[in-house]
């Protein structure tokens, strides 16, 4: 009988590293948005040099907790203090395990005193449904999933639209849209504006170092409100450029965001132990994909935890108790890794290119705007032949000129230090769909700050984009 859940499928296994490695789900989709509206570079460009419309409806989960302790039921699961969450705000949340291990993050949002949305990747969402149905927590939850990364020409709902507008011009946009200029927003923080004859929420906020709002609403209104938004541009003599899914999850490089940490739950006894028999064994932990260089018999060696992020400065000391607490008190004294970008060396990467037009097993292929072919990454990054970090998520900037990656490297790292990257996986690839036979490379990196982008250190209010940066 297949197993049911990812303890069954763990123990069925044998080697939890080797089944996220030998994943047959295939390449990680941003779903639903075409690839490319006009191109990925110009896309790209537009959050630079103009101005940029991402559709953000359809590639993360949704989760919406209410009642009268949803506020206790999110600040015992998260890291975050509350002590300063007043309505109209939005924190960045992030969970850990029982073991100080990050789980993911979502974005919140505070609605009513009652009442929060949280926005981001499944393994959040999944947490935080386990926790409320294992404890005994008055409060309500409605999960809307992801769409389907292949929905084969099925229609797709989602309870929200989301969109996200950035760049140098977008305040010209906002303010057509709005039929007048836009309230004065800070960082972080909530209002409502007009979109056409539509109200709406808006969140002041930047993914790519560029000024930006995200806006939301029902689902229902997403085609007025996306032709409304492009009649704006029109109308201020503004190029809005479409961003499609190729460009889309690059952003983050020159912002400085690790998207998808490998969620520390496959090891642990108790709360965790009890979490594994409850998600489902097509759940994103047990079907997910883990691509790199990097291979240990050890699942704990792909974890983080939030000092390694940046995150430290988000925990909630003061809070009586929230889960993971005990765990990151004795951590704290560290020492720890430390987030980095790599700069990678360009005549590497072409010598890694040059490779598929030759005869012979060719290196792994570069794929461009971004090599997406796990859900994970974990490349190994060297130093005098012994491993000193790890790259978690890489991808090309067409506004840097360079191939970048995100990761984390040991605390006597330096800026400017150049390392070693190992480009592919051994033995000639893993057994995942999306992997092609092919040998390793290794890639000088120079490492760099953390944002990359110019704009986003100077310019991001103080937060973990800014701490971050070594």
């Amino acid at each position: 009988m297949p197993a049911s859940n990812l303890a069954a499928l763990i123990e069925e296994k044998g080697d939890t590293v080797g089944m996220l490695r030998n994943s047959r789900i295939g390449m990680y989709v941003y779903p639903v948005v075409t690839p490319e509206f006009t191109n990925w570079r110009d896309e790209q460009r537009a959050w630079r040099d103009s101005a940029v419309l991402f559709d953000q409806t359809h590639h993360m989960d949704e989760l919406i907790v209410e009642g009268p302790q949803a506020e206790a039921f999110l600040a015992h699961h998260g890291i975050n203090s509350f002590a300063n969450f007043d309505l109209n705000r939005a924190k960045h949340f992030v969970p850990v395990t029982p073991n100080g291990h990050v789980i993911g993050d979502h974005i919140i949002f505070r609605e009513r005193a009652d009442k929060f949305i949280l926005v981001g990747r499944a393994p959040t969402s999944n947490w935080l449904m386990f926790c409320a149905a294992w404890g005994s927590w008055n409060v309500r939850i409605k999960h809307d999933p992801r769409s389907p990364s292949r929905p084969e020409g099925e229609r797709v709902f989602r309870t929200h639209y989301r969109y996200q507008i950035q760049g140098p011009d977008a305040p010209k946009i906002f303010e057509k849209m709005n039929g007048g200029p836009i309230p004065e927003i800070k960082f972080f923080h909530v209002d409502w504006i007009n979109v056409g004859s539509k109200r709406v929420q808006a969140l002041r906020h930047g993914m790519s170092g560029a000024p930006g709002l995200e806006i939301w609403g029902p689902y229902e209104d997403k085609a007025y409100i996306l032709s409304t938004i492009l009649q704006a541009a029109r109308d201020a003599g503004v190029n809005l450029v479409q961003c499609g899914s190729r460009a889309y999850s690059t952003n983050t490089l020159e912002s400085g965001w690790i998207p998808s940490p490998l969620p520390g739950i496959y090891t642990g006894d108790g709360m965790l132990a009890d979490y594994r028999q409850w998600l489902g064994a097509d759940s994103y932990e047990a079907a997910g994909s883990i691509g790199g260089s990097f291979v240990s018999k050890n699942i704990e060696d792909y974890y983080v935890n939030p000092f390694e992020l940046g995150y430290d400065f988000y925990i909630g000391w003061k809070k009586p108790d929230f889960v993971g607490k005990a765990a990151l008190e004795k951590m704290k004294a560290g020492p720890h890794r430390k987030k980095v970008t790599f700069e990678w060396n360009r005549d590497d990467v072409m010598k890694v290119i040059a490779s598929n037009f030759e005869e012979g097993l060719p290196c792994k292929w570069i794929d461009f705007p971004q090599p997406n072919y796990a859900s994970t990454s974990a490349d190994m990054v060297l130093k005098d032949g012994k491993m000193v970090g790890m790259s978690m998520f890489n991808g090309y900037s067409y506004n840097e000129r360079c191939l970048l990656s995100l990761g984390v490297v040991a605390p006597d790292v330096e800026v400017g230090d150049v390392l070693t990257l190992v480009w592919g996986e051994p033995d000639g690839g893993s057994g995942k769909t999306s992997t092609e036979r092919h040998r390793q490379a290794e890639i000088r990196v120079r490492v760099s700050p953390t944002p990359y982008a110019k704009e986003a250190r100077e310019n991001y209010a103080d937060s973990w984009r800014s701490r971050a940066t070594v």
